[in-house]
């Protein structure tokens, strides 16, 4: 079985492709070369414009040298009123007519998100093709979009449909890939907009009526329902990135869900669709949400900064494997060995020690990794043993808080505290 993005399918069966006019021509030799030296250098002015090697972000954002809190509020658009009767009627069941109520309540508030990404010809030349196809949460009346990270990544344009069939181009605002979530935003052009009301995930229940707004195959704009079925679900969602607290459901999430809203029965998104758990592709009823708590937490930051504002300790990790346990003949089997602390970093104001030059280094995966440093097996209270429990024990905090670290020194077990400092936006991770 595989975890599949639910947008990670969408291209494939997209029903619209963008498609260039090919016309044959014949090249001497002298010309093939002028043409791919040219193209080369056409390739990487639109690499650098347009961001060919990662998400397209346009948006300026205030440059901040302090560790406060992100001042940013969203503006909510006005609530739209149903026009569905009230009263049970034609056939129809008072549930049937409160979901009904709570689609055309909210069904404006969510748009389709489409992509489109750069690739090269057999002559370096950039063509446009579709990419991700997704959906998103209109959050502000200003324009911004909720989604998720892995709808737009890497894309070189990005356009949002709204519920009239308007097509809109859209930018990257911010993105979280911790936490696969992303901010976009368009130009409302005067238009009042419907937005989707962030409600409260940390009083869910096993069994609670929820739905499920989104693009589904890149189709048009569909409704799911269901129950919530888990809470607290951990799923890795990146090759360093362990997700969690995710909420899994039953209402059907397919390819082109991802990024729209999982709402309760009043009408507020309480997740964001993210990813199925599927043996063909197709949904099987088991998807997962990011819980609105986490959006409410990183979506200031992610509009305000463009990305999320977290906290760091200052050491070169190396997560321990057995062969290292067996020839530096270490202490325990599981945690991260600090190969290197930085010189009066909050690591070494900690009192924690990085490897010595005294002892030979060691070579592993073409990384330098310094024997003798202190391991680390917890961190803010989070047992760890890889790289990923790291990131997990410090997705939530922020630059200047302290946590207690707790580490093995020799036969003995020790334990201190670090002021965090602004994680880097490039880590060295051996």
């Amino acid at each position: 079985m595989d975890l599949v993005d639910a947008g990670a399918l969408a291209s494939r069966d997209a029903c619209r492709y963008i498609v260039s006019e090919a016309r044959m021509k014949l090249y001497s030799r002298g010309q093939l070369i002028l043409v791919s030296v040219a193209s080369g250098f056409i390739v990487l002015v639109l690499a650098v414009g347009l961001g060919l090697s990662g998400s397209s972000d346009t948006t300026s954002h205030p440059a901040s040298t302090e560790w406060g809190e992100p001042t940013f509020q969203l503006e909510p658009g006005p609530e739209r009123s149903s026009v569905v009767p009230v009263a049970p009627g034609d056939g129809l069941s008072a549930d049937e007519l409160e979901t009904i109520r709570l689609f055309e309540k909210r069904n404006d508030g969510v748009v389709n998100i489409s992509t489109q990404r750069l690739t090269l010809n057999w002559f370096l030349e950039a063509v446009p093709q579709q990419g991700q196809s997704g959906s998103g949460s209109i959050i502000d009346r200003r324009g911004y979009v909720l989604t998720n990270n892995h709808v737009v990544d890497g894309a070189a344009g990005i356009n949002i449909t709204l519920a009239d069939g308007t097509t809109l181009n859209g930018e990257v605002v911010g993105t979280d890939l911790e936490n696969d979530l992303a901010v976009l935003k368009f130009d409302p052009q005067g238009r009042e907009l419907t937005t989707i009301p962030l409600g409260r995930s940390e009083d869910l229940r096993v069994g609670q009526r929820v739905m499920a707004i989104g693009n589904p195959f890149a189709i048009g704009r569909t409704l799911t329902t269901g129950v919530i079925s888990g809470l607290g679900r951990s799923i890795r969602g990146h090759d360093t990135y362990i997700i969690n607290g995710l909420i899994q459901t039953d209402a059907s999430i397919n390819p082109g869900n991802s990024g729209g809203p999982l709402l309760d029965s009043r009408g507020d998104m309480i997740g964001i669709n993210t990813m199925i758990y599927t043996q063909s592709g197709g949904s099987i009823g088991i998807g997962f949400a990011v819980p609105v708590d986490t959006a409410r937490r990183v979506v200031p930051d992610l509009i305000e900064f463009g990305t999320v504002r977290r906290g760091w300790i200052e050491v070169s990790p190396v997560q321990i494997f057995p062969q290292l346990v067996r020839y530096a003949r270490l202490p325990v089997d599981e945690g991260l060995l600090i190969s290197q602390v930085q010189p009066g970093g909050n690591a070494d104001e900690a009192g924690l020690r990085g490897g010595t030059t005294r002892q030979p280094p060691i070579q592993s995966r073409g990384t330098t990794i310094y024997l003798g440093g202190d391991i680390i097996v917890e961190v803010h209270g989070t047992p760890v043993q890889t790289l990923a429990h790291l990131f997990e024990a410090l997705e939530d905090t922020r630059p200047g808080q302290t946590v207690e670290v707790v580490y093995v020194r020799g036969s003995r077990t020790r334990r201190t505290e670090v002021t965090l400092v602004e994680r880097p936006a490039r880590l060295r991770l051996e």
